[in-house]
């Protein structure tokens, strides 16, 4: 029997490992559970994506991605007028807000229905996942050169380090999202 030429097949299955990392977890991810949540044979799976780990760099890098088309839409980064902490802490509260909790795949021109528990479980498995660690870091490295072009070097790691603790507050302790509060403390930081 001839090869079905699939060309999109390779992203479907990282869609669908996103889905399945969104409504079960890291520990629900497996080639099996992709494949079915893609409707593709197991094979499929296993063809473009030899292990775990190297779906989750796809599912990881694609959710940077998103992430990184927002930051890049966002006009603080380029306009020195306007309030870098006030544009940071809008662009966390619309990522907290933007699909919490969804576990659709994150559309074209941004990330909001990926949501950010899905994010934060895929960018914190690299704790246990060493394949994951160079795409995690690859996150807080270009969020700080683009926070760099407005700021210091060292203040942009800061900035993101800050970014980083807040959202992961927000996200542990199931509290909301306090605009005021990380535009404070973001502010506190700017010189």
């Amino acid at each position: 029997m001839p090869r079905r030429y699939d060309p999109e097949r390779r992203q479907r299955i990282i869609d669908a490992a996103i889905r399945v990392v969104g409504e079960k977890g890291i520990a629900g991810l497996s080639h099996r559970t992709v494949a079915a949540e893609a409707g593709v044979p197991l094979g499929s799976t296993t063809y473009h994506f030899a292990t775990l780990d190297e779906l989750m760099v796809a599912a990881l890098r694609q959710a940077n991605e998103g992430f990184a088309k927002a930051v890049a839409a966002r006009a603080a980064f380029q306009d020195p007028t306007l309030d870098l902490a006030d544009e940071l802490a809008g662009l966390l509260g619309e990522w907290l807000g933007g699909g919490r909790g969804e576990t659709g795949v994150p559309p074209a021109e941004g990330w909001g229905s990926v949501g950010a528990e899905l994010e934060y479980e895929l960018y914190l498995a690299a704790l246990r996942r060493p394949a994951l660690r160079p795409v995690a870091a690859e996150w807080c490295q270009d969020l700080a050169a683009a926070l760099a072009e407005r700021t210091d070097p060292v203040t942009a790691r800061a900035l993101v380090a800050l970014m980083d603790g807040i959202c992961l507050q927000a996200l542990l302790t199931g509290g909301e999202y306090d605009a005021a509060y990380a535009r404070e403390m973001l502010a506190r930081l700017i010189p």
